[in-house]
């Protein structure tokens, strides 16, 4: 499932991390990625260990805990702590998929990469290309998406960055290793939650709704791996 989820961040919360951002000191970008993805990837990156990604990573992830739909859709048990990338002049990501695993930086604990986001911290026309191409069995996505809003989607999917040509795209980004290891799985609750809460709108809590929402519990507490 690929979800496009508006306004995670307000644009006052975007407006002040760029300012910390635009003021930050970059890394080579290879620093946080294995040997494949070193091959194809040129871009700059926050230090993943720096006061400064800790302090921003925890703004976003307070506003993924707030996001109901980040919730039902991902289904978190664990969340990477959120790192933050830039391109400019050329710099781009080539086909790749993400590791299956990643370490957690200042922590000891690995956790499994079920989900990928990408919380975009620039608006479209703020750059030239730089879009996030994603293939999967229906063919190629591009996504490019307002200031604020966030991508999700399938850690399994492969996927590039595409060459910034004007401009800077700046985003940050994460895995979160989901209760639901099964993309199709999550799907099913997910479309579940979002009808449940669309008839309980309409009908309020009537018995038909109270069933199934008990259904969709049900089918979580059989598939859930906590």
């Amino acid at each position: 499932m690929m979800l496009h989820i508006p306004g995670v961040l307000s644009r006052e919360q975007v407006s002040a991390i760029r300012q910390r951002l635009d003021a930050a000191n970059w890394v080579d970008g290879k620093q946080t990625v294995g040997a494949q993805g070193a091959q194809v990837k040129r871009n700059r990156q926050l230090p993943e260990h720096s006061a400064l990604a800790q302090e921003l990573g925890n703004i976003v992830l307070a506003a993924l805990k707030n996001n109901p739909i980040f919730f039902a859709a991902a289904l978190p048990l664990r969340i990477v702590p959120p790192l933050f990338n830039s391109y400019a002049g050329g710099e781009h990501y080539g086909l790749h998929v993400d590791g299956a695993v990643r370490n957690v930086a200042n922590a000891n604990y690995s956790l499994r990469t079920d989900v990928s986001s990408t919380l975009f911290l620039c608006d479209p026309e703020d750059y030239d290309g730089g879009e996030l191409e994603v293939v999967d069995t229906y063919g190629t996505h591009e996504v490019k998406l307002p200031a604020g809003d966030l991508i999700l989607y399938p850690s399994t999917s492969l996927h590039q960055v595409l060459p910034v040509t004007r401009g800077e795209r700046v985003c940050s980004f994460l895995w979160t290793q989901s209760m639901i290891r099964d993309d199709a799985r999550r799907t099913m609750l997910f479309e579940m939650d979002q009808n449940i809460t669309r008839l309980r709108s309409q009908l309020g809590d009537s018995h038909e709704v109270l069933s199934l929402t008990g259904q969709y519990h049900n089918l979580l507490r059989m598939w859930s791996e906590t």
